[in-house]
C-alpha cells in the first residue's frame, strides 16, 4: 500500500507503479472497496502472499505485477473554508465526517449525507469516486452538483484541474462531471473544490405508512409534484409494509410537515415527528448490507448481505417494491428521483431482481464480488464512448483494469 502525503508524492507512486506493469487501486477509508467488481483474476493472480506493507497488510503477486492500493488518507487536509462564499477546497483523503463537523462551526454544510461505514471512515475522495449520496439528494443534488472543481492524477503521473473554487464557473473541461461515479478507474481524484449550504435551524419529518405498494408509491408521486421545497422524500419498505418520509427543514419545518400531511390520501398513522434523526440514520443505513432486514432498528431479522441499486424513473416504484417483497428484501428509495436500494438477505439471487425489473438499470454494490458482473448491460455505443475515454485518460490501464461497466 502507498501513502502519499502530497499530491506531487502521489504523481510520483503512480507514475512509477503503472510505468512498472502495477495495477492501481484507489482507496480511502475503505468503506467502499468492492463496490464495481474486483480487477480480474487474469489481470492479477495471486500466486502467494507478498510480505505485508508498511500498514501490515498482504500484497497479492503475479510474477513481478503487483495490484497497488493508493491510500488518500496521506491527503488529509481542508484547504481552504471559505464560509463567506460558501465554498471549500478539500484534499480527497479528509473524512466526510471531519469536514461535515468542520463546516458546522460555522453553520454550514456539505449536503452528501451518504452511509459513512465503520468509524464514520468513509472520506470525500471515496463518495465523489463511487457517485454516493443519501437522502439529501432529493434537495440539493448528487455529487456532480456540488463540486465546483477537481484536481486529478493521471497514470502517467500527470497532474489535471478542471473549475474553481466559486459557484459560478464555467471554464475548462468539467473533468469533475466525468470523475465522480468514475469508480477508480480513471485516476486518483487528489482535491475537490465543493459549494456548501446552511445547515438548517430546525427539522421535522411527515410519515406515513402503508401496506399496499401501489398506494405508497402513487402519494409519493404525488408530493413528488407538489411545491412543497422538502428537503428529503424517501419510502422504506420491508415485510410487506413500508411508510413514506418527508422531510423539511428551518424555523417552520415542523408547520411544514403538519402541511404536507393535508396532502395525503390513502395511507395510515399520519403524524409529524420533530426529533427525526433516528428516521434518516436508518434510511441511510439500509443503503448498505448489514442493516436488518426490518431496519435498524428491528426485529432480529437477518441482515442484508447483497445491495442492487435501481435507477429508474419515480413512476417505477410500486414495481420496485413488489420485486423486492417476492425476494423477502428491504427498500429503501428516494422516492422523488427514481432511485432504490434493495437489501438481499443471504442466498437471494439478484439476477431475479433485474430479471423482474428489466430494463432498468440494476447495480451490484455490496456483494459485487459474489456475483458474475455486479454491472447492468449498457448499450453498444454507449460502452464504446467510455472505452475511448477510458483509453484516453488511462491508456496503461493502471486503474482498476476490468473492474467498470463491459469489463473496462
Amino acid at each position: 500500500m502507498e501513502r502519499p502525503r502530497t499530491i506531487e508524492e502521489a504523481a510520483a507512486v503512480i507514475r512509477d507503479r503503472a510505468a512498472a506493469g502495477r495495477a492501481l487501486r484507489p482507496r480511502g477509508g475503505g468503506t467502499k472497496l468492492g463496490w464495481g467488481g474486483a480487477v480480474p483474476q487474469e489481470l492479477v493472480v495471486p500466486r502467494m502472499a507478498g510480505p505485508p506493507d508498511d500498514d501490515g497488510d498482504e500484497v497479492a503477486q503475479s510474477g513481478s505485477a503487483a495490484l497497488v492500493d493508493v491510500d488518500t488518507r496521506g491527503l488529509d487536509r481542508i484547504v481552504e473554508h471559505n464560509a463567506g462564499d460558501f465554498t471549500a477546497v478539500l484534499e480527497a483523503g479528509v473524512r466526510l465526517a471531519d469536514a461535515q463537523a468542520t463546516f458546522a462551526r460555522a453553520g454550514q454544510m456539505l449536503a452528501l449525507d451518504p452511509p459513512l461505514g465503520d468509524r464514520d471512515a468513509a472520506t470525500i475522495g471515496g463518495v465523489i469516486a463511487t457517485n454516493d449520496s443519501g437522502p439529501a439528494r432529493h434537495r440539493y443534488g448528487g455529487a456532480r452538483d456540488l463540486v465546483l472543481g477537481i484536481t486529478v492524477v493521471l497514470s502517467d503521473g500527470t497532474v489535471a484541474a478542471s473549475g474553481g473554487k466559486v459557484i459560478k464557473n464555467v471554464a475548462g473541461y468539467d473533468l469533475a462531471k466525468l470523475f465522480t461515479g468514475s469508480f477508480g478507474t480513471l485516476g486518483l481524484i487528489a482535491r475537490v473544490a465543493v459549494r456548501l449550504h446552511p445547515v438548517p435551524v430546525a427539522a421535522a419529518t411527515a410519515v406515513c405508512s402503508s401496506a399496499d405498494p401501489d398506494r405508497l408509491a402513487a402519494a409519493a408521486l404525488v408530493l413528488a409534484r407538489l411545491p412543497l421545497e422538502a428537503d428529503c422524500l424517501d419510502v422504506h419498505w420491508s415485510n410487506g409494509a413500508g411508510r413514506l418520509l418527508l422531510r423539511f427543514g428551518g424555523v417552520a419545518a415542523a408547520e411544514r410537515a403538519h402541511v404536507a400531511l393535508e396532502h395525503i390520501v390513502g395511507l395510515d398513522d399520519l403524524h409529524a415527528v420533530t426529533d427525526d434523526a433516528a428516521l434518516w440514520a436508518g434510511q441511510r443505513a439500509l443503503q448498505r448490507a448489514g442493516a436488518p432486514r426490518d431496519g435498524p432498528a428491528g426485529n432480529g431479522s437477518a441482515a442484508c448481505d447483497l445491495v442492487v441499486k435501481v435507477a429508474g424513473r419515480p413512476t417505477d416504484l410500486s414495481a420496485v417494491l413488489r420485486a423486492a417483497d417476492a425476494a423477502g428484501a428491504t427498500v429503501v428509495s428516494r422516492a422523488g428521483l427514481g432511485l432504490s436500494w434493495i437489501g438481499l438477505p443471504a442466498g437471494a439471487d439478484s439476477g431475479a431482481i433485474r430479471r423482474a425489473l428489466a430494463p432498468r438499470s440494476c447495480t451490484v454494490l455490496d456483494g459485487s464480488d459474489r456475483v458474475i458482473d455486479p454491472w447492468p448491460a449498457v448499450e453498444p455505443g454507449a460502452l464504446a464512448v467510455m472505452e475511448r475515454i477510458k483509453a484516453r485518460f488511462d491508456p496503461a490501464r493502471a486503474f482498476r483494469p476490468g473492474a467498470f461497466v463491459g469489463g473496462i
